[in-house]
């Protein structure tokens, strides 16, 4: 097992610990971002990437971790999966002891391999279902899974909106495909008939031909399960043809940057996020103007998702008591963060045996360029 207690001077990495040579080696640990900064990815990978780097800035400011500073290093993948395996064998070659990202479900899925086969922990964003299902015991979710997010969606469909037919819009990717599976299995258990099916490709552009199923479709709802730029140009073109059913999906249909990008055409969307700035948590909200001072832009869900993983790696490190990560990973499963006492995690926490991540979570609407809480879902 690779146990990386002392760490080099990473060459191409940007460092936010204070100056680094060999005479204080000893007194650093590195943690590696590797995230989505260029590519059709950005908008979700620097949002990650900030939250993340706001984080340690706050760590380091506050002793470290076990009296150690944090040398952070950023790689980008370019949103490409191939790539991001290169950058995150980079990254353990470079010495981290822990890693932060992918944000893109396609990556991860590519370069966790490469961290479990050097005994790294790993915390992602990602929220293809079979990240956490292929029994890799260094993976760990700052984000829901799809099968932890569609029972919840499914639940409000049926029993706060009565919906009975429904349509589905989804991206073909291994994204998109989780989360398309998962919601039409709840749909199953919910007796809601679907009554199209509507794939696309990734980084479409045109979506007239599929809205028009969509809106010919009869359906009382329709679930949108793209990527963010594709979810806003998607709301474009669905406000341009009047589709009047309620437009509903998860974090990638209502997070800032869709917002941002698609303009009033988002307002009237409704989502399941597992986190919002706009959440009535005074933790989150504080989190969200320090970032918005910071940065000059209003986090989205990636951004705190970014923040609660760097803070996670503080807490369980310090849980363990030593720069071990077989103990880490042993410590992480099962664990839970309360915010009372591990304020960085925001909200209530845990990990379960497969790295899924269980907490509240909020149903919002989009209402004049702002997610608005309509419900607070209960933990699964």
């Amino acid at each position: 097992m690779n146990r990386r207690h002392i760490l080099a001077v990473a060459t191409s990495a940007l460092m936010l610990a204070a100056p680094f040579g060999a005479a204080h080696a000893q007194e650093t640990v590195k943690i590696a971002n590797i995230s989505e900064l260029s590519g059709p990815g950005a908008p979700s990978g620097t949002n990650w990437r900030d939250g993340a780097r706001m984080a340690i800035e706050e760590i380091n400011a506050d002793g470290g971790i076990l009296g150690k500073q944090i040398e952070f290093s950023e790689y980008d993948t370019q949103s490409d999966a191939q790539t991001s395996r290169a950058m995150v064998q980079k990254a353990i070659d470079d010495g981290a002891f822990a890693l932060l990202g992918t944000v893109y479900s396609g990556s991860t899925i590519v370069n966790m391999l490469v961290a479990q086969q050097a005994g790294v922990p790993q915390f992602t964003g990602s929220e293809a279902p079979k990240i956490t299902e292929l029994g890799n015991p260094y993976i760990f979710r700052t984000s829901f899974g799809a099968q932890k997010s569609m029972p919840k969606v499914g639940a409000y469909m049926k029993d706060v909106m009565k919906v009975k037919k429904v349509a589905v819009a989804w991206v073909n990717s291994e994204f998109g495909k989780g989360g398309h599976d998962s919601f039409v299995a709840e749909m199953e258990k919910a007796g809601i008939e679907v009554v199209a099916d509507v794939a696309s490709e990734n980084a479409q552009a045109d979506f007239a031909a599929d809205v028009a199923k969509l809106k010919s479709s009869g359906a009382e709802a329709v679930f949108v399960y793209l990527t963010e730029e594709e979810s806003a140009r998607f709301l474009r073109e669905a406000r341009k043809q009047g589709i009047e059913a309620p437009l509903v999906g998860e974090t990638t249909l209502i997070g800032q940057k869709v917002i941002d990008l698609a303009g009033g055409a988002a307002d009237g969307a409704l989502g399941h996020v597992g986190l919002t700035p706009d959440a009535d948590v005074e933790a989150v909200n504080e989190m969200a103007e320090k970032f918005e001072k910071k940065f000059n832009y209003r986090p989205d869900h990636n951004a705190i998702k970014g923040y609660i993983g760097a803070y996670a790696i503080k807490y369980i490190t310090e849980e363990v008591g030593e720069f071990d990560q077989e103990k880490f990973v042993e410590a992480a499963h099962g664990i839970t963060l309360t915010a009372s006492e591990h304020p960085g995690v925001l909200m209530d926490v845990s990990w379960d045996e497969n790295g899924e991540v269980s907490r509240e979570s909020f149903l919002v609407e989009v209402k004049d360029g702002k997610q608005v809480v309509k419900d607070i879902l209960p933990a699964n």
